[in-house]
């Protein structure tokens, strides 16, 4: 995702947290007189006793805007299916006047969280999954990849690295590589905007032979993030023998995943997928007999 240059000036806000209905609410991380929430969604008969799954989604809305809400019924399914499922609040541009820095520090936060407390919320810290979509993707992936931009009072004995990624149309470029070219003008823009080297922010730049596994879905017509960045990301993956199964889709463009979008045929047949992909590494049982309507 290539971000503009932005005026870090008097901005929008609106009212905040929203009202999401799930099992439970908690403050994960607290800076800045803001408090992050993050929502949880549990399996049936969920009790801290168990040791289950977790995937934790991180919402679009390129760093500026978007809300937790996105992903809720991915959750839902998710956590019928049994996994404790959890959509975490970031701190964003439009809300909060930060750079995509922050964004990242405050997803490696909440992966932190919830490892730390897995006995309390029934999971397996040693399965954890990432995901989101767009922005959102792009954090899930830089959870997995990018060792930096930790919050420095955070124990970093407690990893925030998950275990699994899951992202839709992630941008995961963000400095040139071989076979794709950033202008210099664009990596300036970048530069200016992420105030880093947009090097040492780039999820591909990181993939190393410990990077999870990996599943991703984009539209070959997104004109937001282009399908090269996945495919190469993809390719790297495999390089360095990594799993990485990648879903592009004829004629999709950006956020076709969505719930709501299209008759929801997209958004069925991604969850279906990713059911597939957790029950074949072990993260859930067999598929259930029946698709969601």
């Amino acid at each position: 995702m290539i971000l503009p240059i932005v005026s870090f000036g008097q901005l929008k806000t609106e009212n905040w947290p929203p009202e999401i209905e799930s099992d439970q609410k908690y403050i994960y991380k607290q800076i800045d007189g803001t408090d992050l929430n993050l929502w949880v969604f549990n399996p049936p008969k969920h009790n801290p006793s168990l040791s289950k799954p977790a995937i934790v989604f991180f919402f679009g809305g390129g760093f500026r805007g978007g809300t937790p809400e996105q992903f809720i019924k991915h959750c839902e399914y998710l956590s019928a299916r049994g996994m404790v499922s959890i959509v975490a609040d970031y701190r964003v541009l439009s809300r909060h006047n930060v750079t995509p820095i922050h964004c990242l520090k405050d997803a490696k936060s909440a992966i932190r969280w919830v490892r730390k407390n897995s006995k309390k919320l029934g999971i397996n810290p040693n399965k954890i999954v990432s995901g989101g979509g767009s922005a959102g993707g792009f954090l899930a992936a830089a959870t997995g990849t990018i060792l930096s931009f930790d919050e420095v009072n955070e124990d970093k004995e407690i990893s925030s690295k998950p275990n699994l990624m899951i992202l839709f149309n992630p941008a995961v470029i963000m400095a040139s590589t071989e076979g794709y070219k950033i202008s210099k003008e664009k990596e300036k823009r970048l530069k200016q905007s992420l105030k880093v080297e947009p090097k040492d922010f780039s999820p591909y730049h990181f993939i190393n032979d410990e990077t999870p596994a990996t599943l991703i879905f984009h539209g070959n017509a997104d004109k937001t993030i282009k399908p090269q960045e996945v495919i190469l990301f993809s390719s790297k993956m495999k390089d360095f023998g990594n799993s990485c199964k990648l879903y592009i889709y004829e004629g999709e463009e950006h956020a076709f995943f969505n719930y709501g979008r299209n008759h929801n045929g997209a958004f069925i047949d991604t969850v279906n997928k990713i059911d597939t992909f957790l029950v074949e590494l072990g993260y859930i049982s067999a598929p259930p007999k029946s698709i969601i309507k």
